[in-house]
């Protein structure tokens, strides 16, 4: 197994993993390793390795001062150029690959008894497969926690779009048009009450003056007023999408 050739669907796959952990938290013991390994009947070790591979091709990791492995091959930065911007694309086309390794219909774990059939039913569930691709993308991205509040129960966490879904059909798929959020300021920046501005500061809204006075007002919101997020270690949201947040989302 250890000289078997890499094919472009187990690079693909592996390109899918890489989107879904935090960079530095890739290792042969991470059980989101393992269990990607086993579906490709890769070792943990060449999954990992590959994950690796595909640091070094990352220049948002550059910037950081992280160069991933510095051997690599050709087809990992075939499977870059093809798949790296175009999001809709790699979501659906790993998860179908993932499902297809395992003998699988990708459908298979969604629950669609009472969805319609044909043509929207195929559209119901590539809608969904790459939502859920989004959301592991983004709360990897911002190492499972809040960038507001650093909370990290992920059950309480939430891929924010930051151009909203409907506004941009394109992008829902983006993840450099997300937030990791925790429940609570991802509704509130969904109707507009909170912002992060170009400069990744959070606005709070004057609608919360009238409000001020309430303690769990301050400790929720107003407090973090001006404050940095916390940026992700990949897929900095972009200034685009933040600024069309700020000017057509945002309750000034």
């Amino acid at each position: 197994m250890a000289n078997r050739n890499w094919t472009k669907e187990e690079t693909i796959v592996a390109f899918n993993v890489y989107c879904k952990i935090p960079f530095k938290k890739s290792s042969k013991t991470n059980p989101t390793i393992i269990k990607y390994a086993k579906i490709i009947g890769r070792s943990p070790s060449a999954l990992n390795m590959k994950i690796g591979n595909f640091g070094r091709l990352d220049p948002e990791l550059k910037k950081q001062g992280i160069t991933g492995l510095i051997n690599g091959s050709k087809l990992e930065e075939i499977v870059w150029d093809e798949f790296n911007g175009n999001w809709d694309k790699l979501a659906f086309k790993s998860e179908t690959l993932i499902a297809d390794f395992q003998n699988k219909k990708i459908e298979e774990d969604f629950d669609f008894e009472n969805f319609p059939k044909g043509k929207d039913r195929e559209t119901t569930i590539k809608t969904r497969v790459n939502q859920g691709f989004f959301r592991s993308t983004i709360l990897s991205s911002y190492n499972l926690k809040c960038c507001i509040t650093g909370l990290s129960i992920t059950d309480f966490l939430v891929a924010s779009h930051i151009k909203p879904w409907s506004k941009d059909i394109e992008n829902r798929t983006n993840p450099h048009n997300g937030l990791c959020l925790n429940s609570i300021h991802d509704k509130a920046f969904d109707k507009g009450f909170i912002t992060v501005t170009p400069d990744f500061k959070v606005k709070v809204s004057e609608y919360f003056n009238d409000y001020s006075k309430e303690k769990p007002v301050n400790e929720f919101f107003i407090k973090y007023n001006n404050q940095k997020i916390v940026k992700p270690e990949r897929f900095l949201p972009t200034t685009e999408f933040l600024d069309y947040h700020f000017q057509n989302v945002f309750i000034k």
